[in-house]
């Protein structure tokens, strides 16, 4: 189901047709994690990285995320800590490497999931092995609706 098979593959593409299944594909993605894994979640606005974020959380038995970019990132108290950073703000900030070593993730990294949007270019500082996911949005032209398309790699 969604190119998850029976023995938990979730890497390489799969296609998403709805929010519905965005969040049922970051729900099975979720069951599969374990305290040190980080996920870099990169997509245009409006991709669905937060909805897929949201299913991961659903997984761990956390209802309530929503996007943290204001605040940068937000644990989550759960069987595993779970933190969700937005780095969207610190986007081309001359500052950006600095912040974002403020959040001191690393040292949280052995102990948490961590799921960063808008993070590809400041993963790589919290060390090797991650799993990248990159959303792309698909226009069907026959149905008027747009679809995803999600390669899961990892780095």
């Amino acid at each position: 189901m969604l190119g998850v098979d029976s023995e938990g593959a979730i890497f390489g593409k799969h296609l998403i047709e709805s929010e519905d299944q965005m969040r049922q594909f970051g729900f099975l993605l979720g069951q599969e994690l374990k305290a040190g894994d980080l996920l870099v979640l990169k997509g245009p606005l409006g991709a669905g990285k937060t909805t897929l974020t949201q299913g991961i959380g659903g997984a761990l038995g956390i209802t309530e995320i929503t996007s943290p970019t204001f605040i940068i990132a937000r644990e989550h108290a759960g069987p595993i800590p779970f933190i969700h950073v937005d780095l969207y703000r610190l986007l081309g900030s001359d500052t950006a490497q600095f912040e974002f070593d403020d959040l001191d993730l690393q040292s949280q990294r052995e102990s948490a999931i961590i799921v960063m949007e808008w993070g590809s270019d400041l993963a790589p500082r919290l060390g090797e092995g991650y799993i990248f996911i990159e959303i792309n949005i698909l226009e069907n032209f026959q149905e008027g609706e747009e679809s995803r398309e999600l390669l899961v790699e990892r780095r």
